[in-house]
């Protein structure tokens, strides 16, 4: 019976979910480069990504819970952070946070065909790693997306789990949110790295569960409470996470 699952499986992900993936990524990054120049990208930027990445989901067969919109307003511009499990966060978060939001993302994505040029057609923000001054830059131009209610998504640890548990966090994020002031919110995400992990094709339809936790005020502290605010954050986020996760 299992393995007659995994050809069921095998064949729904390489004849019906990855023709169709390929479709809607393209006519999104197409729809994107069109009008997001005319027309700007709080809209173009963020609505034909949010849906494809909502039917992203519902094609890979994933059932989806969302906790804690309430905590969110939507003029509010935020940075939120988030634990990294698989491919699969990009759609979990940008699908279904229900929030504007501008993705700081590897260097390396800009090289995709349509996708890198529509995601810095987008507003997207591409880290260069290449020396501190790069870094340094990365940060500045993030800063300067972050007005009138959009926010920006960082993954403090850099890069996916292997493991599926949490690695160390670090500054950036919660640099710009000390700079402007602006109140950081972590996410805990659950689930994407069983439907994707790191270095596989395979696809697993699998639970995915984003929770929003509170907002966290930068307003009141000073440069020496960024290691402290790090580690607070990834507590909050790591007290959610589902058991096999911790």
């Amino acid at each position: 019976m299992k393995l007659v699952k995994r050809v069921i499986l095998f064949l729904y992900q390489w004849l019906i979910f990855a023709p169709i993936f390929i479709v809607i990524t393209m006519l999104t990054a197409l729809t994107v480069m069109a009008f997001a120049p005319l027309f700007g990208s709080r809209f173009w930027g963020y609505v034909p990504p949010r849906w494809w990445s909502r039917l992203t989901c519902w094609l890979a067969l994933c059932r989806i819970k969302s906790h804690g919109h309430e905590h969110l307003d939507p003029r509010q511009s935020y940075v939120f952070v988030a634990n990294h499990q698989g491919a699969f966060d990009i759609f979990l978060i940008y699908g279904f946070l229900n929030q504007n939001i501008k993705w700081v993302q590897k260097a390396s994505l800009r090289k995709i065909p349509l996708v890198g040029l529509a995601s810095e057609m987008a507003g997207h923000v591409f880290v260069d790693n290449s020396s501190a001054a790069a870094r340094v830059n990365t940060i500045k131009e993030a800063e300067k997306k972050i007005i009138n209610g959009v926010s920006i998504m960082l993954f403090p640890e850099g890069a996916r789990t292997r493991t599926g548990k949490m690695g160390r966090f670090k500054r950036g994020a919660y640099q710009i949110a000390y700079d402007l002031k602006l109140p950081i919110v972590p996410l805990t995400l659950n689930g994407p790295f069983d439907v994707m992990k790191r270095g596989s094709l395979r696809l697993n339809p699998n639970r995915l569960e984003l929770i929003i936790h509170k907002p966290i005020s930068t307003e009141n502290l000073s440069e020496e409470d960024i290691p402290a605010l790090i580690e607070e954050t990834r507590e909050i986020i790591h007290a959610d996470l589902w058991e096999r996760f911790k």
